[in-house]
């Protein structure tokens, strides 16, 4: 697992690297489901899907959820899947994403690319690279930055475990 986590312009940079020892077809069948996001997210952070939601991912997808930002603190977060496209279609580079973008929750700006691309030896490196701004710019940066970034790594690192459990089985 890589994680590198950068800041420039007020904008955190958060990227995330994992060899998933599963197929490309596995990983973007997995993925591309939009309830199996529960099953990787920790559980302390109370994450809940809240509409009903295709059993694919396209893209114009709005997908709406309650999440955990704080203790004792839930927040209404509504994404949209704004660009996707197969590794399998006929005039695609073998690799495929997807990108979800926060329409509505608790950060000014949230931007998610989700890349796969199968390795030669048959795995799965799963890039994931989260661009988000603080709320209310600097004075929400001061307060709060080091929580939420601290939180964000933590989302990832955990999911880095959850990740390697469910799919060594």
């Amino acid at each position: 697992m890589k994680i590198n986590l950068t800041k420039q312009s007020g904008i955190y940079t958060l990227t995330s690297e994992q060899t998933l020892p599963i197929s490309l077809k596995e990983a973007w069948e997995f993925f591309t489901i939009p309830t199996n996001l529960d099953k990787i997210t920790p559980e302390e952070m109370n994450f809940k899907i809240t509409n009903s939601s295709p059993p694919e991912t396209y893209k114009g997808q709005i997908i709406t959820y309650k999440i955990g930002i704080l203790p004792l603190i839930k927040s209404n977060w509504i994404t949209e899947i704004t660009h996707l496209e197969s590794p399998f279609l006929e005039n695609s580079s073998g690799k495929g994403f997807f990108v979800d973008e926060q329409r509505f929750g608790p950060y000014a700006m949230w931007h998610h690319e989700h890349h796969f691309e199968e390795m030669e030896n048959g795995k799965v490196k799963m890039t994931d690279i989260v661009n988000f701004k603080m709320p209310f710019g600097a004075l929400g940066d001061l307060f709060a930055g080091a929580l939420v970034r601290n939180k964000v790594r933590f989302i990832f690192e955990s999911r880095f475990k959850i990740l390697e459990n469910y799919f060594s089985k």
